[in-house]
């Protein structure tokens, strides 16, 4: 039920993802609209320099805690502070930016990446408070994806994993119950499947859209042509290349609370029941029945 733990030098599942904006409330109230219960607003704050004390970022956060992975809605909500490359990505578009994949030892995967290639100094630590701003706080490590195109792609270890997945924050009016995949539509999927192949430490397979998909636990990232989003997704178009372009939730009771939920606002599609990404803060999410598979 709590953060991804693989082991040690590879990814495990998917841990998050993140939609990003810069209007939170307006982001937030969407995303309650779709039936998702959220924690309460949280400040994120990073040290400036490795081993440094943290301090305060623009960004701020409100979650969807599932018992698999969680839904992060992050939002710049002081412009005046350093918003850690938030804008930057804002810029390309409103909509996902955040691919967390959850590992057991973020420290353990250094060697690995930088035999691959990739210029990785050092973890990077994040930290934010769970509900109270004097309260307890969540520590993060995170080794990220240098200057990837995909957006903010990285390895994530919880390192107070209890204080994220409370019981009081696990129950969501429209069922939701766990993280199921990720689609990224890139111009060219072969690159992007790579790099994120080798964060992950983990082989790629083909996949019957076209493009690849990475096989995680339980879960999955795929990588695809544009051209597949005629069949997954008509009618949306990317704003911009790389773009994330959907999320499956599973639900626990075959999705019935998501029918009355959405009435009016999902439709059927091959992922699922899916709110199209304009009802959703720029990335169409799709709800399936927990024990359909495909």
């Amino acid at each position: 039920m709590n953060g991804s733990t693989g082991g040690a030098g590879t990814a495990s599942d998917l841990d998050h993802i993140g939609v990003c904006t810069r209007d939170g409330p307006a982001l937030w109230a969407q995303w309650e609209r779709l039936g998702f219960a959220l924690t309460p607003i949280a400040r994120q704050s990073a040290p400036r320099m490795p081993g440094g004390p943290a301090e305060p970022l623009a960004t701020g956060n409100r979650c969807a805690m599932l018992r698999r992975g969680y839904l992060e809605l992050l939002a710049i909500l002081d412009p005046a502070l350093p918003d850690n490359g938030l804008g930057r990505f804002l810029d390309r578009y409103v909509g996902m930016h955040i691919l967390a994949l959850g590992t057991g030892d973020a420290a353990a995967n250094l060697p690995r990446l930088r035999r691959a290639g990739l210029d990785i100094r050092d973890v990077a630590m994040l930290e934010r408070p769970v509900d109270d701003p004097e309260g307890p706080r969540a520590r993060f490590a995170r080794v990220p994806l240098p200057d990837a195109p995909e957006g903010r792609v990285q390895l994530i270890e919880h390192l107070t994993p209890e204080l994220l997945w409370q019981a009081r924050w696990l129950d969501h009016p429209n069922e939701a119950v766990a993280l199921a995949e990720s689609i990224l539509v890139a111009e060219k999927p072969a690159e992007s499947a790579a790099c994120l192949s080798r964060l992950a430490g983990l082989p790629l397979e083909p996949d019957p859209a076209g493009g690849y998909v990475l096989p995680l636990a339980e879960t999955r990232v795929r990588i695809l042509p544009v051209a597949a989003l005629e069949t997954l997704l008509p009618g949306v178009e990317p704003p911009s290349l790389p773009f994330h372009a959907a999320i499956t939730v599973l639900t626990g009771d075959g999705n019935a609370a998501a029918r009355r939920i959405l009435a009016g606002i999902a439709t059927e599609t091959p992922l699922g029941l899916t709110v199209p990404p304009e009802a959703a803060g720029g990335v169409a999410v799709a709800f399936r029945a927990a024990d359909r598979h495909g």
